[in-house]
């Protein structure tokens, strides 16, 4: 009886590792692959936004294009590293559909190293272009400095392969935050 008890907590035990907790995202680029995981049950609307837009295809033509290190922030008294991607034309974000936003105070996923977050404009704008963290970055965080209405961003993930390619896009030639030549995203699909 014990041996075959022992047998199912090992069987369990072996399935629960073969199998992601969290759905897992690859971004391919033309420098290399990014794997999230997506954490749905912390950020529900965030995080099936995000899958959807996946899923639909809205990223067909998504790159990455800005990228922000302590060099090319002058002014700025708050600084921040992120890589951004997604669409990048206003003029196609801002016809497709926005969501409520969900703070870092709600969710509890904190701008850390690797953690992917939607860019916005104000709380409830968020569509189609994400950022990553590169390092921790706690002004991004609800409370946070970088925004005047201290809401923060909306978290969702984070890189769990792949922090080398997002450091290389982070340090490819730029002009005022924006790359010289955008990162084609090659594909976005779930694992």
């Amino acid at each position: 009886m014990k041996s075959n008890c022992l047998i199912l907590v090992l069987a369990c035990a072996l399935f629960a590792c073969s199998k992601p907790q969290y759905p897992h995202v690859e971004i391919e680029t033309q420098l290399g692959s990014i794997e999230l995981e997506i954490y749905e049950d912390k950020a529900p609307i965030t995080a099936k936004h995000f899958l959807s837009n996946i899923d639909n295809k809205v990223f067909a033509e998504a790159c990455f294009y800005r990228v922000v290190h302590m060099n090319n922030q002058e002014g700025r008294d708050i600084k921040i590293e992120v890589i951004q991607g997604g669409l990048y034309h206003d003029s196609i974000v801002d016809q497709l559909p926005t969501i409520k936003h969900e703070t870092t105070k709600q969710t509890g996923i904190l701008h850390l190293d690797g953690v992917i977050s939607m860019a916005r404009y104000e709380p409830g704008s968020a569509c189609t272009e994400f950022f990553i963290c590169i390092g921790d970055q706690a002004h991004l965080d609800a409370g946070g400095l970088r925004n005047s209405d201290s809401e923060g961003f909306a978290a969702f993930g984070k890189v769990i392969k792949g922090m080398d390619v997002v450091r290389k896009i982070q340090m490819q030639k730029e002009e005022g935050q924006m790359l010289l030549d955008r990162i084609p995203i090659i594909s976005i699909k779930r694992k």
